[in-house]
Protein backbone atom coordinates (compact mmCIF):
# COMPACT_ATOMS: atom_id res chain seq x y z
CA UNK A 1 0.00 0.00 0.00
CA UNK A 2 2.71 2.37 0.86
CA UNK A 3 0.34 4.93 2.32
CA UNK A 4 -1.59 6.52 5.48
CA UNK A 5 -5.11 8.27 4.73
CA UNK A 6 -6.00 10.79 7.74
CA UNK A 7 -8.42 13.33 8.57
CA UNK A 8 -6.44 16.91 7.58
CA UNK A 9 -5.33 19.23 10.05
CA UNK A 10 -4.26 23.22 10.10
CA UNK A 11 -0.92 22.48 10.98
CA UNK A 12 -0.76 20.68 7.06
CA UNK A 13 -1.49 23.71 5.11
CA UNK A 14 2.44 23.73 4.19
CA UNK A 15 2.50 19.75 2.75
CA UNK A 16 -1.08 20.52 1.20
CA UNK A 17 0.59 23.47 -0.68
CA UNK A 18 3.70 21.27 -1.35
CA UNK A 19 1.42 18.82 -2.52
CA UNK A 20 -0.52 20.73 -4.81
CA UNK A 21 2.50 22.24 -6.15
CA UNK A 22 3.36 18.56 -7.61
CA UNK A 23 0.08 18.56 -9.64
CA UNK A 24 -0.69 18.81 -13.45
CA UNK A 25 -2.46 22.37 -13.53
CA UNK A 26 -5.09 20.60 -15.59
CA UNK A 27 -5.61 18.16 -12.36
CA UNK A 28 -6.87 21.16 -10.35
CA UNK A 29 -9.00 23.20 -13.44
CA UNK A 30 -12.27 21.41 -11.38
CA UNK A 31 -12.05 22.76 -8.27
CA UNK A 32 -13.14 25.82 -8.90
CA UNK A 33 -9.69 27.64 -7.05
CA UNK A 34 -5.74 27.22 -7.66
CA UNK A 35 -5.02 25.00 -4.98
CA UNK A 36 -1.56 26.09 -5.63
CA UNK A 37 -2.15 29.74 -3.57
CA UNK A 38 -1.45 29.93 0.49
CA UNK A 39 -4.74 31.97 1.01
CA UNK A 40 -7.15 29.39 -0.94
CA UNK A 41 -5.39 26.91 1.17
CA UNK A 42 -5.79 29.20 4.41
CA UNK A 43 -9.70 29.54 2.92
CA UNK A 44 -9.90 25.71 3.58
CA UNK A 45 -8.53 25.32 6.36
CA UNK A 46 -11.41 28.23 7.81
CA UNK A 47 -13.93 26.04 5.97
CA UNK A 48 -12.85 22.95 7.48
CA UNK A 49 -13.12 24.60 11.44
CA UNK A 50 -16.21 26.51 10.20
CA UNK A 51 -17.60 22.85 8.97
CA UNK A 52 -18.25 23.21 5.90
CA UNK A 53 -15.53 20.59 4.59
CA UNK A 54 -14.32 17.60 5.47
CA UNK A 55 -10.60 16.50 3.85
CA UNK A 56 -8.68 13.57 4.42
CA UNK A 57 -5.16 13.41 3.45
CA UNK A 58 -3.00 10.50 2.18
CA UNK A 59 0.76 10.72 3.38
CA UNK A 60 3.89 8.45 2.46
CA UNK A 61 6.96 9.04 3.32
CA UNK A 62 6.01 12.14 5.38
CA UNK A 63 4.43 14.10 1.95
CA UNK A 64 0.86 13.85 0.87
CA UNK A 65 0.04 11.77 -2.19
CA UNK A 66 -3.74 12.39 -2.32
CA UNK A 67 -5.97 13.99 -1.10
CA UNK A 68 -10.07 13.84 -0.51
CA UNK A 69 -12.74 16.79 0.59
CA UNK A 70 -16.36 17.04 1.43
CA UNK A 71 -17.63 20.44 0.69
CA UNK A 72 -21.57 21.20 2.23
CA UNK A 73 -23.38 24.70 2.71
CA UNK A 74 -25.46 23.27 5.96
CA UNK A 75 -27.14 26.73 5.37
CA UNK A 76 -27.99 26.52 1.87
CA UNK A 77 -31.00 25.02 -0.33
CA UNK A 78 -29.32 21.62 -0.89
CA UNK A 79 -27.85 21.23 2.51
CA UNK A 80 -28.55 17.39 1.78
CA UNK A 81 -26.03 17.38 -0.73
CA UNK A 82 -22.48 16.99 -0.88
CA UNK A 83 -19.32 17.52 -3.48
CA UNK A 84 -16.51 15.36 -3.31
CA UNK A 85 -12.96 16.68 -4.82
CA UNK A 86 -10.30 14.04 -4.82
CA UNK A 87 -6.81 14.66 -5.81
CA UNK A 88 -3.92 12.01 -6.00
CA UNK A 89 -0.50 12.52 -7.77
CA UNK A 90 0.68 10.90 -10.37
CA UNK A 91 2.93 8.85 -9.60
CA UNK A 92 0.23 6.98 -7.51
CA UNK A 93 -2.64 6.43 -9.97
CA UNK A 94 -3.71 3.11 -10.26
CA UNK A 95 -2.68 1.21 -7.48
CA UNK A 96 -6.16 2.19 -4.97
CA UNK A 97 -5.44 5.45 -3.84
CA UNK A 98 -8.16 7.09 -4.97
CA UNK A 99 -10.49 4.72 -4.44
CA UNK A 100 -9.49 4.37 -0.65
CA UNK A 101 -10.18 7.85 -0.50
CA UNK A 102 -13.28 7.98 -2.39
CA UNK A 103 -14.56 5.38 0.06
CA UNK A 104 -13.57 7.40 3.09
CA UNK A 105 -15.24 10.25 1.74
CA UNK A 106 -18.58 8.49 1.10
CA UNK A 107 -18.49 7.11 4.93
CA UNK A 108 -18.12 10.88 5.99
CA UNK A 109 -21.20 11.77 3.43
CA UNK A 110 -23.40 9.15 5.36
CA UNK A 111 -22.18 10.30 8.49
CA UNK A 112 -23.70 13.64 7.44
CA UNK A 113 -26.45 11.72 6.42
CA UNK A 114 -26.19 13.48 3.17
CA UNK A 115 -28.81 12.23 0.33
CA UNK A 116 -26.59 13.06 -3.02
CA UNK A 117 -22.83 13.23 -3.74
CA UNK A 118 -21.69 15.20 -6.62
CA UNK A 119 -18.14 15.12 -8.09
CA UNK A 120 -16.39 17.30 -10.57
CA UNK A 121 -13.89 16.72 -13.50
CA UNK A 122 -12.59 17.44 -16.78
CA UNK A 123 -14.45 14.60 -19.35
CA UNK A 124 -10.68 13.33 -20.32
CA UNK A 125 -9.44 12.37 -17.16
CA UNK A 126 -11.00 8.80 -17.82
CA UNK A 127 -9.91 7.09 -14.52
CA UNK A 128 -11.61 9.57 -12.60
CA UNK A 129 -14.66 9.09 -14.23
CA UNK A 130 -14.05 5.61 -13.80
CA UNK A 131 -12.99 5.32 -10.25
CA UNK A 132 -16.50 7.08 -9.75
CA UNK A 133 -18.64 5.45 -12.09
CA UNK A 134 -17.67 2.21 -10.04
CA UNK A 135 -18.89 3.33 -6.94
CA UNK A 136 -22.27 3.90 -8.72
CA UNK A 137 -21.71 7.76 -9.64
CA UNK A 138 -23.54 8.57 -13.23
CA UNK A 139 -23.04 11.29 -15.27
CA UNK A 140 -25.51 14.22 -14.67
CA UNK A 141 -24.79 16.94 -17.00
CA UNK A 142 -21.63 17.99 -19.04
CA UNK A 143 -20.75 21.88 -18.98
CA UNK A 144 -19.05 23.10 -22.19
CA UNK A 145 -15.91 25.75 -21.65
CA UNK A 146 -16.64 25.96 -18.15
CA UNK A 147 -13.36 26.49 -16.66
CA UNK A 148 -10.06 28.49 -18.02
CA UNK A 149 -6.55 27.30 -17.57
CA UNK A 150 -4.01 29.87 -17.05
CA UNK A 151 -2.98 30.21 -21.14
CA UNK A 152 -6.86 30.84 -21.71
CA UNK A 153 -7.89 27.35 -23.16
CA UNK A 154 -11.46 26.21 -22.30
CA UNK A 155 -11.99 23.40 -20.99
CA UNK A 156 -15.48 21.01 -20.23
CA UNK A 157 -16.31 19.85 -16.86
CA UNK A 158 -18.25 16.97 -16.74
CA UNK A 159 -20.94 16.47 -13.15
CA UNK A 160 -21.09 13.33 -11.91
CA UNK A 161 -23.46 12.40 -8.86
CA UNK A 162 -24.56 9.14 -6.81
CA UNK A 163 -28.38 9.61 -5.35
CA UNK A 164 -26.87 8.12 -1.65
CA UNK A 165 -30.51 8.18 -0.43
CA UNK A 166 -32.29 5.93 -3.45
CA UNK A 167 -29.58 3.94 -3.98
CA UNK A 168 -27.29 1.18 -1.86
CA UNK A 169 -24.19 1.96 -0.81
CA UNK A 170 -21.36 1.47 -3.21
CA UNK A 171 -19.69 -2.41 -3.27
CA UNK A 172 -16.49 -2.73 -3.29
Amino acid sequence: MGYHIRRFEPKDEGAMLAFAETLPEHDLLFLGRDLRHPRVIAAWVAAIDEGYIDSLVAEDGGKFVGTAALLRDPLGWSAHVGEIRLLVAPTKRGNGLGRDLLEGVYAIALERRLEKISAQMTPDQIGSVMLFESLGFRAEALLKDHVRDRAGNTHDVAILSHDIARTAPPAR
